[in-house]
């Protein structure tokens, strides 16, 4: 599935290697840098896609204003510059750089682990001083000592890698990494309040999330080990500054490495006091500013945006931050089965009779090994369902938080064995309401197997030629039905009837029908 993406706002300095690559493949980038907020909301009216780094907000104010815009791309990691919340109500794509500067954070974390333990950064600044305190800069050896990595992703296996060299026994903690996966790299998993009381250094690598937000406090410093050593190269925030603070004059903290800051620049008078602490070594969210880590995050962002304007570049998508079904559209083994979902849903929605959505049960079926693994289908049948209740805006970006925000709650689940035909069906069930429609994929078609217990007994294409009625009596309404469609000059090609509890007739027509054809006891569909 292709993005259509013409114009390109660069609004924080990248290398130039984004923007030639861009170019390179015909699209249209301006370059402004340093805009306030105003400013930004007058000009990203006519952008497609924005390209940020950590100095521009994208707020939801920003967004509104964004009429056009389909893709915001963060060159880095960290999106909390970014509302993802407000985007993904627009339907707007986030994209992230996940691996374009993990060497770099990783690399610095190393460097301030080993400079903590031996005084480094102190010792220097003693000597440049005139003295010569040997005795005084006294450091401690790494080898046998514990590290604790809070955050298993990327930057956090790196860094356990290397650190593990040094003869550090590597503890972690991370809520979806299993003890296996863990394992794997050499890391013991444990949960926190086991970690706390046996770790000499502790490293945090986690995204700032309301669950990660001072994961490291008050509390957390006083269970662990008197003279513990803190780091942070991932994100302000994280760590509570001012309990930090605290911990460091008590002596329960006995050293900090500081790459991020909960204000930056750090202006506070807490944060002032913390970075002038002898036993912190601070550095300016140096992080990602090595020239690799500059060039790298800066060609990764622009070879997603030429991957979702041209699915045929050789370029992948890899950073997709609240858009999970993304990366479904773009196997083209996938396509159809969306299409069908849509379709499905459509369906679905027309069967509630225009009834609010609000406490119908939505669960979609999927049988055959072909569709096991096919998670996506649940955004499809949304996307679907909320068509004909959402005015404009509506993609499969936001069809999950629209339907939830209507009411609607989905649950999806497979069944059948290794041999079973491939199908998807969608069941509604509330009070007064249980109805369920059933379809396959053939040929890179949507197919439409039945409606509750009326079975097609062939199935019938569900395209733009195809017209769905239901009616009372078999015999009558499919006479009245080609009646007035030939009446109207429709030329009819095929025709499918399947009876149950209620009569459902498709018809296929030679070219779309671009009227209303009224007839007694028929409901179109």
């Amino acid at each position: 599935m292709a993005i259509p993406l013409k114009k390109v706002l660069v609004s924080d300095a990248v290398d130039n290697t984004c923007v030639d690559l861009l170019r390179k493949h015909g699209l249209d980038v301006t370059c402004r840098y340093k805009m306030t907020k105003d400013e930004l909301i007058q000009e990203i009216q006519d952008y497609d896609a924005l390209i940020v780094r950590s100095d521009t907000k994208v707020r939801s104010d920003v967004l509104a204003a964004a009429t056009k815009l389909r893709v915001v791309g963060r060159a880095g990691t960290g999106v909390d510059n970014i509302d993802t919340e407000a985007a993904t109500r627009k339907g707007v794509i986030v994209l992230n750089t996940p691996g374009g500067n993990s060497i770099s954070a990783c690399e610095l974390t190393c460097a301030l682990i080993t400079s903590l333990a031996r005084n480094v950064a102190a010792g220097s600044q003693s000597l440049k001083e005139g003295r010569w305190d040997r005795k005084l800069y006294t450091g401690e050896e790494l080898s046998e000592k514990t590290l604790a990595v809070l955050g298993l992703g990327r930057i956090g296996r790196e860094v356990a890698i290397r650190m593990r060299s040094f003869g550090m026994r590597v503890l972690g903690f991370d809520p979806i990494v299993t003890a296996e996966q863990a394992a794997e790299f050499g890391v013991e998993k444990l949960e926190l309040e086991q970690i706390w009381p046996k770790a000499d250094y502790i490293t945090v690598h986690t995204p700032l999330i309301p669950q990660t937000r001072n994961l490291i406090n008050e509390s957390s410093l006083t269970k662990c080990k008197k003279g513990v050593k803190i780091i942070n190269v991932a994100r302000g925030g994280i760590v509570d500054e001012q309990a930090l603070l605290a911990a460091l004059k008590d002596g329960r903290c006995g050293g900090a490495g500081l790459d991020v800051f909960s204000e930056e620049p750090p202006k506070s008078d807490i944060l002032t006091e913390l970075i002038q602490h002898p036993k912190v070594l601070a550095t300016p969210h140096l992080g990602a500013s090595t020239g690799e880590a500059q060039v790298r995050v800066a060609v990764e962002i622009a070879e997603q945006f030429v991957a979702l304007s041209k699915p045929d570049s050789g370029f992948s998508v890899t950073g997709v931050v609240n858009a999970p079904v993304l990366s479904a559209l773009r196997n083209p083994s996938n396509t159809s089965w969306v299409s069908l979902g849509k379709r499905l849903g459509s369906i679905a929605a027309k069967l509630t009779l225009g009834a609010t959505f609000k406490g119908i049960n939505v669960e979609i079926i999927t049988q055959g090994p072909v569709t096991e693994n096919m998670r996506f289908l649940s955004t499809a049948v949304l996307s679907g369902m909320m068509s004909s209740r959402t005015a404009n805006g509506l993609n499969l970006i936001n069809a999950p938080v629209l339907a939830q925000e209507a009411g609607l709650k989905i649950a999806q689940r497979h069944s059948g064995d290794a041999e079973s035909q491939a199908y998807v069906s969608v069941r509604l069930g509330s009070t007064g309401l249980d109805h369920v429609v059933t379809g396959t994929s053939r040929g890179g078609e949507s197919w439409l197997l039945s409606i509750d217990d009326a079975v097609f007994s062939t199935g019938v294409p569900l395209n733009e030629n195809t017209l769905l009625f239901q009616g009372t009596n078999a015999s009558t309404d499919c006479t009245n039905l080609i009646g007035e469609l030939v009446k109207s000059g429709v030329v009819i090609t095929n025709m499918a009837v399947a009876v149950g509890n209620t009569v459902w007739i498709s018809v296929q027509t030679h070219t779309p029908l671009d009227k209303t054809v009224d007839i007694p006891n028929v409901k179109a569909f």
